[in-house]
């Protein structure tokens, strides 16, 4: 049996549910904020379960039951290190480097006189990110030094984490980006996500439109999904003189408005792929 682990019920999970009744398979929703995740013990939502397919909307919680699900020796889609490595954009970028895979210009400072000194060495404008996050939300553009400063004095009263100066070079980009969805080892659909703003994700407006997958889109993203584990995630990336560079990698990626975008049924492709696991 597949267990589709949820927090919350958006479109996204309302299609999962939908795809799990057509294929046939046996399923159940399993609510997180009620499961019982004590070691050495299976609850009785897991009973009869032999595979998870996690969605939670938060990272915490669904990392939380993802390594639970594999302390009781099942098989889990996306696996704890994947939604690990996924959720954090540092983490995500030295997986990419160590794998050879083409991104932005990226480092890490960990002190504000150290973010400055990098900007001005690349020259602006430069991207400073949260290294957790998701949405486009907290992402700033530095324009010059100024702009930066003010930028990192907000962030000395934000928490730790926003004292993990996470910058990029800002790339120009044609007025979009491409999110590719990556299931196993296929690309099996992209959008563009077009934007008069430099900010391109759909959540803050951005339209969606059908990207065909050339190979190289299918290359690179299918080498981004290998370098942080596999499993279901959605690549980002930029169009640049450079070529493709992946700009992020989501670990529980939405697709809602995709399907009739790009005419895939994504949810039936990601629940064939975890009840795969549950054979494998």
């Amino acid at each position: 049996m597949l267990a589709i682990l949820y927090d919350r019920i958006r479109g996204d999970e309302r299609m999962l549910f939908d795809a799990a009744f057509e294929l046939g398979i046996p399923w159940k929703k399993v609510y997180l904020p009620q499961l019982r995740m004590e070691l050495g013990a299976r609850p009785d939502a897991l009973k009869e379960v032999t595979v998870g397919l996690e969605r939670s909307v938060s990272q915490s919680r669904g990392l939380a039951a993802a390594r639970y699900l594999e302390a009781l020796g099942l098989p889990v889609v996306n696996r704890p290190e994947v939604i690990e490595a996924a959720g954090d954009k540092w983490a995500t970028s030295t997986q990419l480097a160590r794998a050879g895979v083409p991104q932005p210009r990226t480092a890490l400072a960990v002190s504000p006189e150290e973010a400055i000194a990098l900007a001005e060495d690349w020259g602006y404008p430069v991207v400073l990110k949260p290294v957790v996050g998701s949405w486009g939300r907290m992402v700033s553009k530095a324009n010059d030094r100024d702009a930066l400063e003010a930028i990192l004095e907000h962030k000395a009263f934000m928490g730790y984490q926003h004292q993990l100066y996470y910058l990029q070079e800002y790339v120009e980009k044609p007025g979009r980006d491409i999110r590719v969805f990556v299931v196993g080892d296929e690309a099996i659909a992209a959008i563009y996500r077009k934007s008069a703003h430099w900010i391109t994700n759909t959540a803050r407006g951005g339209e969606a439109e059908n990207c065909p997958v050339t190979d190289e889109i299918f290359e690179v993203s299918v080498a981004a999904a290998r370098a942080l584990g596999g499993g279901v995630l959605a690549i980002d990336l930029f169009e640049s003189e450079r070529g493709l560079l992946v700009n992020e990698v989501n670990h529980t990626m939405e697709f809602k408005n995709s399907v009739r975008t790009t005419g895939v049924n994504i949810p039936r492709k990601i629940l064939e792929y975890a009840w795969k696991q549950a054979a494998g």
